[in-house]
């Protein structure tokens, strides 16, 4: 079986919380960064800073039930659209069963030295279109 999403599990600190107990809205994009480390790794195995080469240009995010403090949460991510030069993660919080948000973010592969867009080399499209898929 291919992988076809990529998972981390959080354990929401006490902090993170807000007045009304759940996980303040500020949060979720946070651990859904986290959750991209391997996407980025695809781009740049050793993550270093100076040859980076990704850019985010966007990203949504759709609250669908609130997430609390005191049980883990499950970040499930997957490529949901892959195009020239850019490609879209769609990433879902789980908690307990329960699907409590959902992002999407558009990650273009950028040069920084010449401040432009780079088409997606083929080697690495193949990756990412391995891991097209819906979370569940």
């Amino acid at each position: 079986m291919s992988v076809t999403e990529y998972s981390l599990e959080i354990h929401p600190r006490f902090t993170e919380t807000d007045g009304l107990g759940h996980i303040n809205n500020t949060v979720i994009p946070v651990w859904c960064e986290a959750a991209r480390t391997p996407i980025f790794e695809i781009f740049n195995p050793e993550l270093d800073l100076h040859q980076w080469n990704l850019i985010v240009a966007g990203f949504t995010v759709a609250f669908i039930a609130p997430t609390y403090y005191g049980k883990s949460v499950t970040v499930k991510t997957y490529v949901s659209r892959i195009g020239n030069s850019s490609f879209e993660l769609t990433q879902t919080c789980w908690q307990a069963g329960n699907k409590t948000a959902e992002v999407k973010t558009t990650l273009v592969h950028y040069d920084y030295s010449c401040e432009k867009s780079r088409p997606i080399p083929e080697d690495i499209r193949e990756i990412l279109a391995s891991l097209n898929g819906e979370a569940a």
